[in-house]
């Protein structure tokens, strides 16, 4: 089974990116990614009313990162120290060793190769220093736009789940992308630009 321990908080950059742990300081950026419609659009949690369910989102990534059970990041641009972006891992199986890779940005920041750049970096970190064999990645099949990032970055298709998930009175498909250590190759990984 696997040895997580992510302390001290693993520390990661790339080349335009800098990767640093979530604080109370992101609560605005937190909230502007959570409470957006369209960046929840096809996220089924609940869309943040105000600062206070931030800050609860902010300490949930704390509380699992603390209880070894995932891994967020704050993303940055070099130099700078708001955050533009999330990454990390979550539902990690370490009898499995096996993890969900989830990921989102500020709609600014969007359409410019980041989220390919930060999925790099964080698989780098997965398969050669966490010692992940694979990293899926669930998605709503009609978003397109994560589909194609996966796509570019490695991911295959492994399954389309029909209506498994209930969120406000409906039911929803699911569809998991993955890749294994074994075929992670990050100079074929492409930016979207």
């Amino acid at each position: 089974m696997m040895k997580l321990s992510f302390d001290p908080f693993p520390i990661l950059s790339s080349e335009r990116l800098e990767f640093r742990a979530m604080h109370v300081g992101d609560v605005h950026e937190v909230f502007a990614m959570r409470s957006d419609p369209d960046t929840m659009k096809f996220i089924p949690r609940p869309l943040a009313k105000n600062l206070d369910d931030a800050l609860a989102h902010i300490k949930m990534v704390e509380d699992t990162i603390h209880n070894k059970q995932g891994i967020n990041w704050a993303i940055t641009l070099k130099n700078e120290t708001k955050m533009i972006g999330i990454a990390g891992f979550y539902r990690i199986k370490p009898e499995s060793y096996r993890s969900e890779l989830g990921y989102m940005l500020l709609p600014e920041y969007r359409n410019q190769g980041y989220i390919s750049e930060a999925i790099k970096t964080v698989l780098q970190y997965a398969f050669n220093q966490l010692d992940f064999n694979s990293i899926e990645a669930v998605i709503d099949p009609d978003n397109f736009a994560s589909e194609r990032v996966l796509q570019k970055n490695g991911f295959i298709k492994e399954a389309h789940l029909r209506e498994n998930e209930l969120w406000e009175g409906k039911f929803l498909d699911t569809v998991i992308y993955s890749l294994l250590k074994r075929n992670f190759d990050p100079n074929k990984i492409c930016s979207l630009n």
